[in-house]
């Protein structure tokens, strides 16, 4: 019998797995996200059945589906070795990916053959009905596939590891994905000014129920630095350093544990311990790079006058590390920021004006992403193109996108205090009046806005932007 293209892809949208998870490739860079599953393979001793998964799918989205294929059958030999009592459970996902790609490779007999294998294996299953699988690995898969796509899947990640745990509250592998969905989700609303739950129990819970897991043990430390409870976290850092001295994944934030603590030569001894097991690692070149330029501002801020070939070695050593984080990432956003301050400190500012036109056109920003862009290329304007006027409107650009962020603070600080220092100075003018008008507007405070858009008009009685602006404060008071 032929099995038509419709009656597959019916059923194909009921399976569980990568293809009905919504993951998708704008949002993540996929180059990236191979090199990172290569290397959980590599150094994370446990079965790699989701890394086999997750990497078919990605394959997919490359447009290689016969690499996707060979890395479903790697997936159904970790299946076969870990899990020889239980195949059929622990090989839904594979199997779905499976009829999916069969499925565009238009071999729609065989994407047939994959749905009724998970049909059939579903009908065994207790308590689910012909497709729902709920089974809480599989919640647990779909949450570390989400995770690896990035900041917009967090909330929905953090969801996926509670529904597992509803049904194994004491399962050390959920909690930690639980701990780790949680911890970036306080990172982001951290710097949103949001407060969200926080995730310091969590992550003691999973070091609780998985001794061994040195990564969860590295940020509940971060996070108990976070906290200021410094001593504390630096325990759990010696205590990992004990267990796994040369875990990639540990020593990274070990590294950042000691560069925000200030010892900055340790956190480098440390990085370059890390970096030939994983050279390739975007986030060890960064931290790498912000490395050297704490060391740039110590002694800058150490001695009046630096020599300038240490400057000059500190700054090539910081641009050579964050340029090639973005050779692996290109869209990391804050090594592009630090990329373009750095070039602008070595007085590059061709480069350094390339570099912030590309941070501002990926495009994978969050609203605080380019309040900080509009932060950093204002301040580069100010201080380093000398044009007050073109800081002035990167600042503003930062404030009109108003949802709140410690970004959108930095920015409403710079330009308050750029413009009265102008004021101070006596080189005011109506735009600069009319700036903070709108400045106050946008901040809601009415009458300090009124004020200023009427010096404004004083000093520029036609302009109509300024006098509709004006009406319309008036009319709303």
């Amino acid at each position: 019998s032929t099995v038509s293209k419709n009656s597959v892809k019916t059923a194909l949208l009921q399976l569980e797995c990568h293809f009905t998870w919504t993951l998708l490739k704008q949002d993540v860079d996929l180059d990236e996200l191979e090199e990172t599953i290569y290397d959980q393979i590599e150094f994370l001793i446990k079965s790699n059945i989701q890394n086999y998964n997750l990497l078919s799918y990605v394959y997919h989205l490359k447009n290689s589906n016969e690499e996707a294929l060979r890395n479903l059958q790697k997936a159904e030999e970790e299946v076969k070795k870990y899990h020889t009592d239980e195949i059929a459970r622990r090989s839904l996902v594979t199997w779905g990916n499976y009829a999916w790609i069969y499925y565009h490779m238009e071999r729609y007999e065989e994407a047939q053959t994959y749905i009724s294998k998970v049909q059939n294996s579903c009908k065994k299953l207790p308590s689910t009905d012909q497709w729902k699988i709920q089974l809480p690995e599989i919640y647990a898969e779909q949450g570390w596939a989400l995770i690896k796509f990035g900041r917009k899947y967090y909330e929905r990640a953090k969801s996926c590891f509670e529904r597992a745990l509803k049904d194994e509250p004491n399962n050390p592998e959920f909690h930690a994905g639980y701990a780790i969905a949680m911890y970036r989700l306080e990172d982001f609303s951290h710097r949103q000014r949001e407060y969200v739950n926080p995730s310091l129990e969590p992550l003691k819970r999973a070091v609780e129920l998985n001794p061994n897991d040195t990564f969860i043990m590295a940020l509940t430390a971060l996070k108990l630095q976070d906290l200021n409870r410094v001593d504390e976290g630096e325990r759990y850092i010696e205590a990992a350093m004990q267990k796994t001295p040369d875990l990639p994944y540990f020593l990274r934030y070990a590294a950042k544990f000691y560069r925000r603590k200030g010892d900055v030569n340790k956190a480098l001894d440390i990085l370059k311990k890390a970096l030939p097991v994983t050279p390739r690692s975007s986030f060890l070149h960064h931290q790498l790079g912000l490395c050297y330029r704490s060391k740039l501002f110590q002694l800058k801020t150490a001695t009046r006058y630096p020599p300038r070939e240490e400057v000059d070695v500190l700054i090539q050593r910081a641009i050579f590390h964050f340029k090639a984080a973005i050779d692996q990432k290109p869209k990391f956003f804050s090594a592009h920021t630090d990329l373009a301050n750095m070039y602008a400190e070595g007085k590059r500012y061709e480069e350094a004006e390339e570099t912030f036109q590309k941070a501002f056109q990926i495009n994978i920003l969050f609203y605080d992403d380019k309040q900080e862009f509009y932060y950093h290329y204002g301040n580069f304007q100010r201080f380093h193109m000398k044009s007050e006027s073109e800081a002035i409107r990167c600042y503003l650009e930062g404030l009109k996108i108003e949802e709140d962020s410690y970004a959108r603070n930095k920015c409403e600080k710079a330009l308050k205090k750029l413009l009265e220092q102008r004021i101070q100075r006596g080189l005011e003018d109506a735009t600069d009046f009319g700036t903070l008008g709108l400045f106050h507007s946008l901040n809601g405070e009415k009458r300090e806005a009124i004020e200023y858009y009427e010096k404004a008009i004083a000093l520029d009685p036609d302009n109509e932007e300024y006098l509709t602006a004006l009406c319309e404060l008036r009319l709303s008071i």
